[in-house]
Order: C-alpha cells, then sequence, then structure tokens
C-alpha cells in the first residue's frame, strides 16, 4: 500500500516541483482554501497553541495571526517539492545568508560547527547552507513512515551535498567523524517537545514551562565543537533571509543548558515580531509543568 500511495503521488509532486513560481503560489492559494476552509487541518491544534503562546493579542488579532500562517504553510510546503527540480542558483537567489563569512571564520578554526534552528519561516531551503560550507553536512531529521517517500527526501537532499541521519544515527556519526578526524556541520531543529518522562531540562518557552531538547548544546560540549543560531526572516513570498549568531564557540566553559535557553529566548524574539511564520501545527506544548 505505501508503495501505491508513492506511486499515485509521485507524478503530482514532480509535475508541481517543475512550476514556475508564479504558479506555484497562485496553486498554493488554492491549497489554502482546502487546507484551511474545507478539511480545517489541524485548526484546534493551532488556535490552542496560539492562545497559549500569545495571550496578550486579543482573538481577532489572533485570528490574523493564523490565517498567516496557514497561507504560510502552504507556501512552504510547496517550497519544499520544488526543492526537487530548482537549481543552485534560484534557491541561492531566494534564500540568503546575510552574514555566512561568520560560518567561514568558524571552519578556520579546524572545529565542526553545530547549527542550531527551529521550525520558523523557510526551514527547508535551510540546507543550502551547505553550498557554502567545507565541512560534510548533516541535516538531522525524523525518519518518514514511508520508506519510499523518505528515500525521495534523502535523494532530494543529496542536492545540496547534504546528508540525512536519523536522531537515532546522529550520536554514532558524530562519533565516527571525530574519530576519523572529519570535520562536518551539523543542523539541529532543536524547537520539538521532547517527552516529559526522563527530559534533561525544563525552561519556559513563551512563556510556558515545557521539557526542551537540549541535544545541541550537549553534543557541543562533549565533542568541542563551535555553536550556532541561525535566525531565518522571510522578507517576502518565496524569499528569505538567514543570519549567523554565535552562541559559542567553547560551549564547555558554558554552564550546563545555559545555551538552550540563550537559544529559546532568541527563537522567542523571532516569533514576537512574526508569529505567523512558525510552525503553530507542532504539538510544542504538549507537555507542560503546570499539567503534570
Amino acid at each position: 500500500m505505501q508503495y501505491l500511495i508513492y506511486l499515485v503521488a509521485y507524478p503530482v509532486i514532480w509535475v508541481i516541483s517543475m512550476l514556475p513560481f508564479r504558479l506555484l503560489y497562485l496553486f498554493s492559494d488554492f491549497v489554502y482554501f482546502i487546507v484551511y476552509r474545507v478539511i480545517r487541518y489541524r485548526k484546534k491544534t493551532v488556535r490552542e497553541n496560539l492562545i497559549l503562546a500569545l495571550p496578550h493579542l486579543s482573538d481577532q488579532e489572533r485570528l490574523i495571526v493564523e490565517k498567516k500562517f496557514y497561507h504560510h504553510m502552504c507556501d512552504m510546503f510547496l517550497e519544499m517539492i520544488k526543492t526537487m527540480n530548482i537549481s543552485k542558483e534560484e534557491i541561492c537567489k531566494r534564500f540568503v545568508f546575510k552574514n555566512i563569512e561568520v560560518y567561514k571564520q568558524l571552519e578556520k578554526q579546524g572545529k565542526s560547527v553545530a547549527v542550531i534552528c527551529s521550525h520558523y519561516a523557510s526551514y527547508e531551503w535551510i540546507i543550502s547552507m551547505n553550498y557554502y560550507s567545507d565541512f560534510v553536512g548533516y541535516g538531522i531529521y525524523k525518519q518518514l513512515k514511508n520508506p519510499y517517500f523518505d528515500k525521495l527526501v534523502r535523494k532530494i537532499r543529496s542536492r545540496f551535498n547534504a546528508k540525512l541521519i536519523t536522531t537515532k544515527q546522529t550520536v554514532p556519526t558524530i562519533i565516527n567523524n571525530n574519530k576519523n578526524n572529519i570535520l562536518a556541520l551539523y543542523g539541529f531543529a532543536s524547537d520539538q517537545s521532547p517527552k516529559a518522562k526522563g527530559a534533561m531540562h525544563w525552561s519556559k518557552f513563551m512563556g510556558i514551562e515545557v521539557p526542551v531538547h537540549v541535544g545541541a548544546e550537549m553534543l557541543s560540549k562533549r565533542y568541542n565543537m563551535n555553536l550556532v543560531y541561525l535566525n531565518t526572516k522571510k522578507v517576502s513570498r518565496g524569499h528569505y533571509e538567514a543570519t549567523l549568531e554565535i552562541l559559542s564557540d567553547n560551549p564547555k566553559e558554558v554552564p550546563n543548558f545555559e545555551l538552550t535557553d540563550q537559544y529559546l529566548k532568541l527563537l522567542e524574539k523571532q516569533i514576537y515580531e512574526a508569529p505567523e511564520f512558525y510552525l503553530w501545527t507542532h504539538k510544542r506544548w504538549k507537555y507542560r509543568r503546570d499539567k503534570i
């Protein structure tokens, strides 16, 4: 059945990936109507998240954010499909790194780099950072249940000189690279919600105390990697700008969890500035200290 689904879906995906951007966004407007008005995809979750995270906004203001978010989500989903056939020149024009020299200076230190980011704006096109890196690039992701789509995602990412590794493969990969003196660039999306049971650290995120992922910080400490925050902004439809901020070039010297808390504060600032570009369909506040 999984293969049949893939066979049916792949031609449609391929055709979408070949659309020029003008038609792609016209199609996105249609998808928005279906997703938001007809299917009402995760609308309950989105509204609950917005009430929790943005209580200072009125109901009308949150509704505006909600609609803008769904428009953006549909754009981003189709941009992800477009990645199948987008050229290097096109993606580099649409996803611009404003201060890539910060990263290039870190490369000269001869240490691997951990880039910590979030599901904000275009987290799919962040992978184009590999075009500017002399290190081996790894994107850490959650493996798809459908093996055929999972293989397709891996194939797409390989176009950007990136290797995808699952969360379970992350530590063994870093250990192997460290042992063989392979310098690497690791991408961590650290804003998802870990299980409350056994969580190493709880912190306030958007004013709510929740368990948080600390893998990027802990692995940076253990394997002496530079830790960098990637801030992505949506400039206009289909155009993004990213800036890099060094959290620490010596994480071992920073008290535990301080860097993770700093990351969350930077992400909060992004969200407050333009909340419509955060991925509100995630159940980010599923586990809350006040509900345990």
